[in-house]
């Protein structure tokens, strides 16, 4: 059981890692791709890593690839190599990402990506359909993540 557990500690670290990445290189590439200005990024996952572009000429195009990739990429790396870990890892993306959008709309603070989203015009139906979506599927299936690798039956 410490074994287990050791290993999902880690499993959560690296998940968290790669979750704050992808993420943020998502606002990176929609930033570099709309034609924004980078001004400064920070990608430490210890601390809340950021990306502020200015002038950013598609401010939407910049934050929705944000939660977009930070969903896509992993899920994709998932399908490709088809091992559990990296199924656990993409589904914590999944979940993440839709419960980072959601909480950052009730917290408010106007650095964070939904407020901004919705001062650049997106209408908040589609941010309340990205995070219904991805936290429903998200939860369902980084729980049967959780319950596998706790499961009396060795995890492969």
């Amino acid at each position: 059981m410490l074994k287990r557990l050791l290993q999902f500690i880690m499993l959560l670290v690296a998940s968290w890692t790669v979750m704050t990445l992808t993420h943020e290189v998502g606002h990176l590439i929609g930033g570099k791709l709309g034609g924004a200005a980078l001004r400064e990024f920070d990608l430490a996952p210890w601390r809340l890593p950021y990306s502020l572009h200015s002038p950013d000429p598609h401010p939407q195009l910049t934050l929705w690839a944000g939660p977009l990739l930070g969903v896509i990429l992993p899920l994709t790396v998932a399908a490709v190599v088809r091992h559990w870990t990296v199924w656990f890892i993409a589904d914590f993306c999944l979940l993440a990402n839709g419960v980072y959008l959601a909480l950052a709309w009730w917290m408010g603070d106007r650095f964070l990506d939904t407020p901004r989203m919705l001062d650049a015009n997106v209408h908040p139906v589609w941010i309340a359909t990205y995070c219904v979506l991805t936290i429903g599927i998200g939860y369902a299936w980084f729980r049967r993540d959780c319950k596998n690798m706790f499961a009396d039956v060795e995890v492969n």
